[in-house]
C-alpha cells in the first residue's frame, strides 16, 4: 500500500507542469488583448470550510488583503505578521534568527506566543511543508514572496477541528493573487542611517485568463546586507558607569587569554596566599608573557562578544512559482501549484571558546605547576566564527475542483512539498587534534604541531591549521497529503439554509538531520548532535455544519449555531476526536454577537520527539549569583548555601552551556479554547470588534528556559523543586559553577493564556479625500505556565527577556491611510507595552517602558502605470530599551526593533 502512494505521488508531481503548460496554451490562444491589469478577488475567511466573510465569521479573524499590504511598507511576510498585536514570544526573523530553533536564518510566526509549533501556517488553505535545515517544525516564510500574497486571514482561534493538529493558537491563511490579467514589475530598495543593512527587493508577475484557463508566474528576488549590532543605537547601556566607561558590552567570561581555578593556598607570582579556590586569567595583552596570570576581573578580562553579531543577518532568496486553472468542463477545473524557494542565510559568531581542558601539575605548557582546568579559553588567534545556510524549498499542489449540482462543489488535491538543507560553521575546531596538539607523546611528530593555550597570541598558525575545520551538516523536511472534501446545502430550514462540509486526509511529515560526523563523534567544538530522522503519519476525517435557528426575530436578526468534529488516526498515538461549537448573533445592523469552544490535539513533531541532544552556550541567569547580599531567610540564600555555593560567587558572564533536544518518551498535548466577542457597527464604515480568549493546554510540549528551571528550583523550600534534579542540572562543587543544564523537551503541567483583541476600522471621506482609520490591540491579562501537578505556576504576562522573548500585557498597532485620485500615504504606529525582566527585580533594565515605533509611507502615480513610493520606519529613532536579562546588544533581539530608522523607495509598474 505505501508502495502504491509513493508511486501516485511521484507521478502526480508532473500534473502541475502540465496544468500550467496547458493553461498558459490555453490563455495565449484564446486571451483578448488588454491593456489594463484585472484582479478579481473574493473575500472569504479561514476557520471553516463554509466559507463566510469577515463580519459574519464566528471565530476573531484579522484580514489583510492586498491594499492593506501594499501600504504597510512590508515586504517580508515575519516582519508584517510579527507587527500584529496577536503575535508576541519570538519568531526567526533577520534580527533574531541566530537564537532561536528550526535552523537559523529561518523566518517564523508566533501567534499568542504560544510557540510557533502551535501556529499553523496555511497557503490557499492547504499546509505547507515545514523549513529550514532538517526535522523542523515550522513554516519558513521566506518561501513565500510578498508578492504573491493576495489576502491574509489570521485566525486567532484554536481550529483543530477545522484543520487538524498544530492549530492551537490560531490559522495564517495566505491567499494567493488569482486570476490576474496583466503585467507587474516592482523594485525596491532601502537601508538605514547608518548606510547599512540594504534591502534589495525584485518581483515580477505576469498572469492572463481566458475563458478556458487562467495562469499566474511570479518571480521573485530579495537581498538583505548585513546590520552590525555594534552600535551605540543599537546595544543600549544600562547606565552604569565603570572604570571603562558605561558598561556597553556583552561580557563573556570565555577570555583570550583563558581562565581557570585555583585552589586554595595557591602562592601567587606576587607571593599573594590564596585564601579559597580563585579564578585566575592569563595573560591577554598582545605580545605579553602568556604564563603570566592574575587574578580574573570581569569587567577587566571578560570579552565582548557584541562586537561579532548583527542587528540584522544578511539572507538571499530566489522564488519562482507558477499557478494554473484549466477547464476541463463547465463544472470540472484542474488546477495546480508549484512554488520552489532557495534561500542562503549567514549569521556572524563570536571566535570559538574551549571549554573544560584539563592540564596535569607536569605538563610542559601549564605554568601553573598543579594540576589545572582551563575551564574557557576563547580562541581570538582563529577569528570569529561565520554560521551559514542553505536551503531548497519545492511545493507542488494538484487537484480537481468543480460543483456537484446547483448547490454542492467539490474538492481533491495531491500536496507534496520537500526541504533540503545545509548548515555550516566555518572556523570551528576539531577537538580530536586539538587532544592532539596536547599530548606531548604524539605532538611534535607526524605533522602534529604542539599548542599552548595559555595566554593570547600563544596558539600559533600552525596549530590553527590543524584543528581547524568547517562543520556541515544536512537535513531536510518532507510532506505529503492527500485530501477531499465537499460542501454545500444540505436543506431548508425556516430561518435559512443548513451548509455543510465533509471530507478526508491523509498526511505524512518527515523529518531528517545528520550532522556533521565529527560533530556525531563528539569532536566538533560546543556543538555535539545526535542525527535526527524520524516520521509521523496521520489519516483524518471531519465535518461542518452550520444551522440558521431563528432570523427577522425581535432581538434576532439572525441567530446561526456552528459545529465541527474531526476524527484523527495517528500511527504513533493512537486517535483522538476533536471538535469546535459556536454561535453566531446578530442582534440588529448594528451589533453581532459571537463566540467558540474549541479543542484541539497536538502530538509532538519530529525534531520534539527524535531531535537528539545538542550543546550551546544559552542565556541564562543562575540565581545563585550574589546570593550571600540576599536576605538568610530566603529561599535563595538557603537553597544556594545548602547546594555549596561559594559565598562569594558571581555568574561568569550571562551564558551557560546548555543541553537541548528532542525526547522521544513525550505524550502529545491536548487543548480547549474559548472565545466570546462582539461586532459593533454604529456608524457608516465603522467597525468595532471585542475578542475576549481563554486558551488552555494540558500535558505541554515544553522547552522550559535554564533560568527559569534554576528560579524554580532555588527559590522553592529546602531545593524541592522537580527541576533541583541531577537530570536538570549539576554544580562544580569547586567554583559553584552550573556545569550541567538541560532544557530537553518534555510534557510539563499546562499552560493558561487569556487576554482581549481589539479592533477598530473606520472608513471616511473628508476633504475630498478617502480616509481609512486602523487599530488593533492585544491586551494579555493572563498567561501562566505549570511545571508539573501541584506546582506553582509560572507567570510569563508582563514579562520580557531572559530568552522567552516578550510578553508586555499590551501590544497595538494603528494606522491612518488618506488616498486621492493619484496619491496615498499611511502614518502608522506599533506600540510594545511596557513590561518587567523575567529575573530581574531593581537595577537598570528590571523594568522596561512602553516603546512606540513610528512609520510612514507616501506613494504617488506618476501615470496609469508607474507608481513611485517612499517610506521611512521608526522615524524617530526610537533606539532599543536595556534589558537586564537580555540576548544579544544588552536588549531584548526578539522584541525591539535593532535596525534604527531607515528608508526605502519603491517603483512599481503595470499593465
Amino acid at each position: 500500500m505505501n508502495h502504491l502512494k509513493n508511486n501516485i505521488l511521484k507521478s502526480a508531481a508532473i500534473f502541475p507542469l502540465a496544468a500550467c503548460l496547458a493553461a498558459a496554451t490555453a490563455v495565449a490562444q484564446d486571451a483578448p488583448a488588454t491593456d489594463d491589469t484585472q484582479v478579481q478577488e473574493t473575500v472569504t475567511v479561514t476557520g471553516s470550510r463554509i466559507k463566510r466573510t469577515d463580519l459574519t465569521s464566528v471565530g476573531p479573524v484579522t484580514v489583510l488583503d492586498s491594499l492593506e499590504i501594499e501600504q504597510s511598507g512590508i515586504t517580508n511576510l515575519e516582519t508584517l505578521l510579527q507587527r500584529l498585536p496577536s503575535s508576541a514570544g519570538f519568531g526567526g526573523n533577520s534580527t533574531s534568527a541566530y537564537w532561536v530553533s528550526n535552523g537559523w536564518g529561518t523566518p517564523q510566526i508566533n501567534l499568542r506566543g504560544l510557540g510557533v509549533n502551535r501556529t499553523l501556517v496555511l497557503l490557499n488553505g492547504r499546509r505547507i511543508v515545514y523549513g529550514g535545515t532538517g526535522a523542523n517544525s515550522a513554516v519558513d516564510l521566506s518561501m513565500i514572496p510578498m508578492s504573491l500574497v493576495s489576502r491574509i486571514e489570521v485566525l486567532k482561534d484554536g481550529a483543530s477541528a477545522t484543520y487538524g493538529a498544530d492549530a492551537v493558537a490560531g490559522v495564517i491563511n495566505l491567499i494567493t493573487k488569482e486570476s490576474y490579467d496583466g503585467f507587474e514589475l516592482s523594485a525596491k530598495y532601502g537601508m538605514t542611517d547608518e548606510g547599512d543593512g540594504e534591502e534589495l527587493l525584485l518581483d515580477l508577475n505576469w498572469g492572463a485568463s481566458s475563458d478556458k484557463a487562467d495562469v499566474m508566474f511570479n518571480v521573485s528576488y530579495q537581498d538583505n546586507g548585513a546590520a552590525p549590532l555594534w552600535d551605540e543605537s543599537r546595544a543600549p547601556c544600562p547606565g552604569t558607569p565603570t572604570p571603562n566607561g558605561f558598561v556597553c558590552d556583552g561580557l563573556s567570561s570565555s577570555t583570550i587569554g583563558g581562565r581557570g581555578t585555583l585552589p586554595a593556598g595557591y602562592v601567587m607570582p606576587d607571593g599573594t596566599v590564596l585564601t579559597g579556590p580563585t579564578r585566575v586569567n592569563f595573560n591577554q595583552v598582545p605580545g605579553g608573557d602568556g604564563d603570566s596570570f592574575q587574578i580574573y576581573d570581569g569587567v577587566r578580562d571578560g570579552f565582548n562578544y557584541n562586537r561579532y553579531f548583527n542587528a540584522s543577518n544578511p539572507l538571499e532568496r530566489l522564488s519562482f512559482a507558477t499557478f494554473g486553472t484549466y477547464h476541463l468542463t463547465d463544472t470540472t477545473d484542474l488546477f495546480a501549484e508549484l512554488l520552489y524557494t532557495k534561500r542562503w542565510s549567514t549569521q556572524p559568531a563570536s571566535p570559538a571558546t574551549l571549554v573544560d581542558i584539563a592540564f596535569d601539575a607536569n605538563h610542559p605548557r601549564n605554568p601553573t605547576g598543579v594540576d589545572f582546568v582551563l575551564e574557557r579559553r576563547r580562541l581570538l588567534e582563529n577569528g570569529a566564527r561565520t554560521f551559514e545556510q542553505e536551503t531548497d524549498t519545492f511545493r507542488i499542489v494538484t487537484g480537481l475542483r468543480g460543483s456537484l449540482g446547483d448547490t454542492w462543489s467539490y474538492e481533491a488535491s495531491l500536496n507534496w512539498g520537500r526541504n533540503t538543507g545545509s548548515d555550516s560553521i566555518l572556523n570551528n575546531i576539531n577537538t580530536g587534534r586539538l587532544s592532539q596538539t596536547l599530548d606531548t607523546t604524539v605532538c611534535g611528530s607526524n605533522g602534529i604541531p604542539c599548542a599552548d593555550l595559555f595566554g593570547y597570541g600563544d596558539v600559533t598558525p600552525e596549530v590553527l591549521d590543524y584543528i581547524v575545520f568547517t562543520e556541515t551538516g544536512l537535513g531536510g523536511n518532507e510532506q505529503k497529503a492527500l485530501s477531499a472534501s465537499v460542501s454545500g446545502d444540505l436543506f431548508a430550514l425556516p430561518a435559512g439554509t443548513v451548509g455543510a462540509a465533509f471530507g478526508a486526509e491523509w498526511r505524512e511529515d518527515k523529518g531528517w538531520r545528520n550532522p556533521d560526523s565529527l560533530a556525531v563523534a563528539g569532536l566538533a567544538l560546543g556543538n555535539q548532535q545526535d542525527p535526527i530522522s524520524g516520521s509521523t503519519t496521520a489519516k483524518e476525517v471531519f465535518a461542518e455544519v452550520s444551522v440558521p435557528v431563528l432570523k427577522d426575530r425581535p432581538f434576532v436578526q439572525s441567530l446561526d449555531l456552528d459545529g465541527a468534529v474531526r476524527y484523527s488516526d495517528y500511527d504513533l498515538f493512537g486517535s483522538d476526536t476533536n471538535y469546535k461549537a459556536g454561535i453566531n448573533w446578530r442582534v440588529n445592523d448594528a451589533i453581532k454577537l459571537r463566540g467558540t469552544f474549541a479543542t484541539a490535539f497536538r502530538i509532538p513533531n519530529v525534531p520534539e520527539l527524535f531531535g537528539g541532544v545538542s550543546e550551546g552556550n544559552l542565556t541564562t541567569v543562575d540565581p545563585c549569583s550574589g546570593w550571600a547580599s540576599l536576605s538568610p531567610s530566603s529561599n535563595v540564600s538557603q537553597n544556594c548555601q545548602a547546594a555549596g555555593v561559594p559565598v562569594n560567587y558571581v555568574q561568569l558572564g550571562n551564558t551557560i552551556l546548555t543541553d537541548a533536544g528532542g525526547n522521544p518518551d513525550l505524550e502529545p498535548e491536548s487543548s480547549e479554547s474559548f472565545t466570546i466577542g462582539t461586532v459593533l457597527q454604529p456608524l457608516e464604515g465603522l467597525s468595532v470588534t471585542l475578542d475576549y480568549f481563554d486558551i488552555e493546554i494540558d500535558n505541554a510540549i515544553r522547552t522550559t528556559p535554564g533560568s527559569t528551571k534554576l528560579a524554580l528550583c532555588y527559590e522553592s523550600p529546602n531545593l524541592s523543586h522537580q527541576f533541583c534534579g541531577p537530570e536538570h542540572h549539576t554544580r562544580n562543587p569547586l567554583n559553584g559553577d552550573v556545569n550541567y543544564l538541560s532544557t530537553q523537551n518534555a510534557n510539563t503541567g499546562s499552560e493558561t493564556m487569556k487576554g482581549l483583541d481589539i479592533g477598530v476600522v473606520y472608513d471616511f471621506d473628508k476633504f475630498g479625500l478617502a480616509h481609512s482609520i486602523d487599530f488593533n490591540a492585544t491586551y494579555l491579562s493572563e498567561y501562566e505556565t505549570v511545571a508539573f501537578a501541584g506546582d506553582q505556576p509560572t507567570v510569563i504576562n508582563g514579562y520580557i527577556g531572559g530568552g522567552n522573548g516578550g510578553y508586555p500585557e499590551w501590544r497595538a498597532l494603528g494606522s491612518w491611510t488618506t488616498t486621492a485620485d493619484r496619491w496615498s500615504g499611511t502614518y502608522s504606529v506599533q506600540m510594545i507595552g511596557e513590561g518587567d525582566d523575567f529575573f530581574a527585580t531593581s537595577g537598570p533594565g528590571s523594568n522596561i517602558p512602553a516603546q512606540f515605533y513610528h512609520n510612514a509611507q507616501f506613494s504617488y502615480d506618476v501615470s496609469e502605470e508607474l507608481r513611485f513610493t517612499l517610506g521611512i520606519d521608526n522615524i524617530f529613532q526610537n533606539d532599543p530599551p536595556f534589558v537586564a536579562s537580555w540576548t544579544d546588544g544588552n536588549t531584548d533581539t526578539m522584541t525591539y526593533d535593532l535596525l534604527g530608522r531607515r528608508g526605502y523607495v519603491r517603483l512599481t509598474y503595470r499593465r
